[in-house]
């Protein structure tokens, strides 16, 4: 039975970190957006999207990406720069999305 509650506890604490390395990834995220030009608005939406459909590589790739205030349209221009498909799918989605006020509030 001992092994069965090991297994359960390990199970919940993994969850739990998965959800905290989530929260911080969607932090650092947002910051690189708004480092990035975006407004907080835009960048707090887009983050809470991309976070769960991008790998780490693909959002360091996003940190990079800094500069004086800038459209979105201009963002998503400089990221296909980055020819990665995956990143641009995800980016244009998720700008289009909040640009429109159409992304769903996550909770």
């Amino acid at each position: 039975m001992k092994p069965i509650v090991l297994v359960t506890a390990a199970a919940a604490l993994s969850l739990v970190s998965t959800g905290c390395v989530s929260k911080l990834a969607e932090g650092r995220v947002r910051t690189a957006l708004v480092d990035a030009g975006l407004s907080h608005a835009n960048a707090a939406c887009m983050a809470a999207r991309m976070t769960d459909r991008l790998s780490l590589g693909q959002l360091r790739r996003l940190e990079a990406l800094q500069a004086p205030k800038r459209s979105l349209a201009d963002y998503v221009w400089t990221v296909r720069r980055l020819d990665d498909p995956q990143l641009v799918q995800v980016t244009v989605s998720a700008a289009a999305l909040c640009a429109m006020g159409l992304a769903p509030e996550k909770r």
